[in-house]
């Protein structure tokens, strides 16, 4: 199994009160460093290129993040979403992993893990918001369309959040499966189950204070049918663990547990119908504890054969 990062992602820095800080990405790999994960194939992320991003972003806005290069200090694109020096290299790189990522799995089999920041799956085509700058999941999705030539590509999103910026990327794309569980109400109040695109869009809100036991039966029941239908020819996966139980954001009483289920769920899928191939790319985690706890879980169940 791949893990991609790198020191870039570290250089994002949001600034001293904003909960997407580098100390997650910091907490992330520390978790990764034991030996448990010795087996990882360790591999430096590269940069996205303008055509990758092309594909699911406009023009101005690409030329905006990658414009937007403080000589200190933050600058501050909406209420959650600023940059720093260092946010637009870093955010190349949280893109160019996912591609990076879906080029090896694609081409040499397995899984993979993008652990970087800043996340991605609220950035629209020409909206940065959210704590995010390009959409890192959808910029993976597109390229394993348009350099792979596959047909059925699965996005499935656990994060706590509704990943706004993929859906409206891929609402009119068939090609592209998106299911996403995720509580409601709360930011940015959109994931609604009448939201369909074309078919492929399927939401299942939770509600605040719903635990584990919904959370499982809600993808038992729903939406990991909808994928298995589907037969997705590769599974990536929007990874936040911000419904964790401990979590500051949100209210959905998750355990690192659950995280496990998911991912096994998750890769059995895969096993199935995608000859394994599945790339999941950190999201949200804002409880520094929980987020390495739930990263280990995720990472050691994909590394189940």
């Amino acid at each position: 199994m791949r893990l991609y990062t790198h020191a870039h992602c570290l250089q994002h820095d949001p600034g001293p009160d904003q909960p997407e800080s580098p100390a997650r990405l910091r907490a992330v790999l520390q978790a990764l460093d034991q030996d448990r994960f010795a087996a990882l194939d360790r591999i430096e992320a590269p940069r996205a290129t303008r055509e990758q991003l092309l594909r699911v972003h406009t023009p101005q806005h690409v030329d905006r993040i990658l414009g937007t290069v403080p000589p200190s200090g933050t600058v501050r694109l909406d209420e959650d979403t600023l940059m720093s020096p260092g946010s637009a290299e870093a955010a190349l790189r949280a893109a160019g992993a996912m591609v990076a990522a879906v080029d090896a799995v694609l081409d040499r089999g397995g899984k993979a893990f993008c652990a970087v920041r800043p996340p991605g799956h609220h950035a629209t085509p020409d909206r940065a918001m959210g704590f995010c700058l390009f959409n890192n999941v959808a910029v993976g999705a597109a390229h394993a369309i348009a350099a792979h030539g596959l047909k059925r590509v699965a996005i499935a999103d656990f994060d706590v959040h509704h990943g706004n910026g993929t859906q409206d990327i891929f609402a009119s794309e068939s090609r592209v499966l998106f299911v996403s569980s995720h509580q409601m109400p709360l930011y940015p109040d959109t994931g609604r189950e009448d939201e369909r695109g074309v078919g492929n869009i399927v939401n299942a809100p939770l509600s605040p204070g719903d635990g584990s036991y919904a959370f499982r039966e809600l993808w038992d029941g729903a939406l990991l049918p909808r994928l298995h239908a589907f037969k997705p020819q590769l599974v990536l996966v929007s990874a936040g663990f911000d419904a964790h139980r401990n979590d500051p954001l949100a209210d959905l009483r998750l355990g690192s547990e659950d995280y496990a289920w998911i991912t096994g769920r998750l890769r059995d899928l895969a096993d199935a119908h995608a000859n394994g191939r599945l790339v999941s790319t950190l999201e949200g985690g804002y409880n520094l504890l929980a987020l390495a706890t739930s990263v280990a879980a995720h990472v050691t169940e994909l590394l189940e054969a």
